[in-house]
């Protein structure tokens, strides 16, 4: 896995980030150095939608760069039959494809092209109980958020959910302060030097715009899903879980 060094030099910044082939060459590493807990999030992502996907139907993830929550959940969940990944960024498809071939899941998992801050007129969600949106809403543009949700929630069959994890903000500015200053120490943590955290939280400013928790319920809830609750937070970092007309079966 190659290390992610793309914003240590001041002298040759990428601009804006966006998801190209330096970024995609890095991904794995940056996805492991920068979210919290990134491992264990992902384990939850398989069980819940081993609890939630409807045989017959299908499992959708948004946004799915290397292909890693598509490959977790197949692996995990043999009976999952289809799945499939939508990315916008062709680094990141090229290798969510190698990385879905070394895993000998060709026959189970497909890959396709889709702008999600677009018409999504080529995003087919049709017949899907389980959708993963894993750090990625925070990248769609405020505007087209519920457009997005909306036509997941319409394309869902019922029983299934939605998943979301993202960055998020507070209702306190300070609380705010409180929380990116740990996960500055947590990144400081895992190597990154503070030229580096800098640098990139510049290039992030006007791509990646988080919301707060209850601007984020209320997305989900006025676009259909009956059931929100979080199931994952690490101060600014957090996972909901979305259902839609569903009486969950708590059995065992």
């Amino acid at each position: 896995m190659s290390r992610d060094k793309i914003f240590d030099n001041a002298t040759d910044l990428p601009g804006d980030f966006e998801f190209n082939e330096e970024v995609a060459a890095v991904f794995g590493d940056m996805l492991n150095r920068s979210v919290p807990f990134y491992a264990e999030q992902q384990n939850m992502i398989k069980d819940i939608a081993k609890r939630f996907w409807i045989p017959g139907t299908r499992v959708a993830d948004l946004g799915s760069s290397l292909g890693t929550t598509l490959i977790n959940i197949a692996r995990q969940n043999p009976s999952i039959d289809q799945l499939i990944g939508f990315d916008n960024s062709n680094a990141m498809l090229d290798r969510a494809r190698d990385n879905i071939t070394k895993a000998e899941l060709n026959q189970r998992v497909t890959l396709a092209n889709a702008d999600l801050n677009g018409e999504l007129d080529t995003l087919d969600l049709h017949n899907t109980s389980l959708v993963t949106l894993c750090w990625t809403l925070q990248f769609i543009r405020p505007l087209r958020r519920d457009h997005l949700i909306k036509k997941i929630y319409d394309n869902m069959v019922d029983g299934g959910a939605l998943i979301v994890t993202d960055k998020v903000l507070t209702n306190d500015s300070n609380m705010n302060r409180f929380f990116i200053d740990f996960y500055y120490d947590y990144k400081r943590k895992n190597g990154y030097s503070e030229e580096e955290i800098i640098n990139k939280r510049e290039a992030l400013e006007n791509v990646l715009i988080p919301y707060r928790f209850d601007e984020n319920f209320e997305l989900f809830r006025r676009n259909g899903f009956e059931i929100v609750e979080t199931f994952f937070q690490w101060y600014n970092f957090a996972g909901f879980l979305c259902v839609k007309n569903s009486k969950l079966d708590t059995a065992t």
